[in-house]
């Protein structure tokens, strides 16, 4: 599939009497759109300390969570609330802490939000961990009760990288949490016996989801295996398939639309190369080895994905969000059923790093940005 698109793509350009740059020529880049909208960007809080994960609560009030430890509800015209007391202690270090947050399907009445975060363990490992608790809101900004981790990564490593991860809950109440390979152990990515870059699928209450893959050697709770370091994640609003976003190496960041039972290839084969330049595994493609419907070379470091179901840009129905950490920007695809046909860079004028991306209950995109001094961002119509 990615070879194929980079082949369209060069054709394209040769009708169109361009001259391509030869090192581009199986780079899967659609063909560049453009939104005809006139767009407004507008900070609606500032001050959050890298900010990871957004959920709404309500039409102005989201919950963020901050990667050194700190949970607020912010309000949108009215600005953040003191840390949520009752948050676990987390590993701060690298890109290690408090990660991603969700709300339970039935959160209107049982108040659940889940979480993931870096979790110190024995000595200096550690692993990424999801814990679930309910939200009391007060006037100081509320309290965690009842926290419960529901399940760990395993095994722990001594590692400040790749733990993921974005939750996502599917249509049966089950979730989706992608789990990074840690880096130093990537080889562990093609081992179905563990967790380390993985896709996971469990049941609300954490225990293995009971659909998943019955295959020899495999964890129970694994889904798919073979991935480097998902930091995206968002359900198909028409097929209602998870699909997952991936960081690669130097090149080599990764759509998939994971199945059951499916191997996505890291380290074995890559679209990416090591930072050192070397070559990373056997090539870019192996029997057995799932492709990526899109990748990216150079990398723009994803993290973050929303499909747009909204109205307010009729133009942005069916698209996929993703955003951009190194790339310091806001990427918008246009989807051919599972085809990306187009691409355009949003926000790059902000020279922000984005971290996560989530449509809001009014239509309008809202942005969190990767920085000490970090920002949610609206982007709606002029």
């Amino acid at each position: 599939m990615a070879s194929r698109i980079g082949l369209f793509f060069l054709a394209g350009l040769m009708m169109l009497g361009a001259r391509p740059d030869p090192a581009a020529a199986e780079i899967t880049r659609a063909p560049q759109v453009r939104t005809a909208t006139l767009l407004k960007v507008e900070t609606v809080a500032r001050g959050l300390s890298h900010p990871w994960g957004l959920q709404f609560l309500g039409p102005d009030r989201v919950i963020v969570t901050e990667r050194r430890g700190n949970m607020r509800i912010v309000g949108l015209k009215v600005g953040f609330s003191k840390p949520i007391a009752g948050v676990p202690r987390v590993f701060a270090e690298g890109q290690g802490g408090l990660l991603d947050i969700a709300l339970a399907p039935d959160f209107a009445t049982s108040r659940l939000v889940y979480f993931s975060y870096a979790e110190p363990r024995d000595g200096r490992r550690n692993g990424t961990t999801l814990a679930r608790a309910r939200l009391v809101e007060a006037e100081d900004g509320g309290r965690l009760d009842d926290v419960q981790v529901i399940f760990r990564q395993e095994p722990a490593y001594a590692s400040p990288n790749h733990f993921g991860s974005r939750i996502v809950f599917t249509d049966d109440g089950s979730l989706f949490l992608t789990l990074g390979e840690r880096y130093f152990a990537r080889d562990e990515a093609q081992n179905p016996g563990n967790h380390l870059g993985k896709l996971v699928r469990l049941a609300a209450d954490g225990t293995p989801y009971a659909g998943n893959p019955k295959l020899p050697g495999w964890r129970e709770e694994n889904w798919s295996i073979g991935h480097r370091n998902m930091q995206g994640a968002a359900l198909h609003p028409v097929t209602r398939k998870l699909w997952t976003i991936e960081h690669g190496a130097r090149g080599g960041d990764e759509i998939n639309i994971p199945q059951a039972g499916r191997n996505y290839g890291w380290p074995v084969i890559t679209y990416g190369r090591d930072y050192s330049g070397a070559k990373i595994g056997i090539g870019t493609e192996k029997a057995g080895l799932e492709q990526p419907i899109y990748y990216w070379d150079p990398s723009i470091a994803p993290s973050g994905a929303a499909f747009y179901t909204g109205d307010l840009i009729a133009e942005w129905k069916g698209n996929l969000f993703v955003g951009a950490l190194a790339g310091q920007a806001l990427h918008r695809l246009v989807l051919d059923g599972e085809t990306v046909v187009g691409e355009e860079v949003l926000l790059a004028d902000q020279g922000k790093r984005i971290r996560d991306v989530r449509q809001g209950p009014d239509g309008a995109l809202y942005i969190l940005t990767d920085e000490e001094n970090g920002e949610v961002l609206r982007v709606s119509p002029k």
